[in-house]
């Protein structure tokens, strides 16, 4: 479908089965730097689909083919972005699918306009915490593959050795981190706050890898949401949505059948619920 322009910026829309009347609308929020929709448009979002879903699909400001700013990358411009495509598309109450520092932008939606989130699946997420410096390791590594793309020029390495595609995904993340004020609006961002996710009103799917360095944000959300549904993936780390995508979907597609009335598989009739 046509990009959609809001708030002066354009992003990059991909739509999954038709809006058909009645349908849920689901709406996938990706992480950041090297992510993009592709993450979801290649995993679970064919069959959420399938599932009868509406799904919608969309790069965040400054990744994939969204339009590259020089600001507006802190949570809160999340927000306001993705309430600005939902009223572009015209959906008004939608289930938000969250993977990593997609997490962050849900919750806060969440807060901010409960009438319009009807639930939400969060992967890995980010920003659950008791205290500052929630992203404090995340900070780390991007500040460090900010160095490393200034100064190494391993794009220019890449392209010049016929890795276009690979190479080009490389200068986009080293112009997001070196040539925009993400990891600065990143570090103003503050947790949601047990508090805050007390508030969360919505049913909440929290799924997150026995080995991730996120998990106690999902022990949080447990403990302070009043409708989370934790799932822990046995043996798996931060990458659950590459790499233990069967067993999400185990899990998701019931959850999806119970709260927003798709179908679901019988092959994944035992998930979360």
């Amino acid at each position: 479908m046509p990009d959609v322009t809001v708030r002066g910026v354009r992003f990059h829309v991909q739509t999954i089965g038709p809006p058909a009347p009645g349908a849920p609308v689901a709406v996938f929020l990706h992480g950041l730097l090297l992510d993009n929709l592709s993450s979801f448009y290649y995993t679970i979002a064919g069959p959420v689909a399938d599932a009868g879903a509406h799904a919608v699909l969309y790069d965040l400001r400054g990744h994939g083919r969204s339009e590259l700013t020089p600001d507006g990358y802190g949570a809160d411009d999340a927000v306001a972005d993705l309430f600005g495509i939902l009223d572009a598309l015209g959906h008004d109450r939608v289930h938000l699918v969250a993977n990593s520092f997609g997490g962050v932008i849900a919750l806060k939606a969440a807060l901010a306009r409960p009438d319009r989130i009807a639930g939400l699946v969060l992967i890995e997420a980010y920003g659950p915490a008791e205290h500052d410096g929630w992203a404090e390791g995340l900070l780390n590594t991007l500040t460090a593959g900010a160095l490393g793309l200034e100064y190494d020029r391993l794009a220019d390495q890449l392209l010049a050795a016929g890795w276009r595609k690979t190479g080009r995904q490389i200068a986009a993340a080293d112009a997001l981190v070196n040539r925009t004020t993400l990891l600065d609006d990143l570090a103003r961002t503050g947790p949601v706050r047990p508090a805050d996710l007390a508030a969360v009103r919505c049913p909440v799917l929290a799924v997150y890898g026995q080995h991730s360095d996120v998990a106690a944000a999902g022990r949080l959300l447990l403990r302070t949401v009043p409708g989370c549904t934790l799932h822990v993936m046995a043996g798996h780390a931060h990458a659950v949505l590459r790499e233990g995508t069967a067993e999400l979907l185990e899990v998701m597609l019931p959850w999806l059948a119970d709260h927003a009335g798709t179908r679901v598989p019988a092959a994944a009739a035992g998930g979360a619920r």
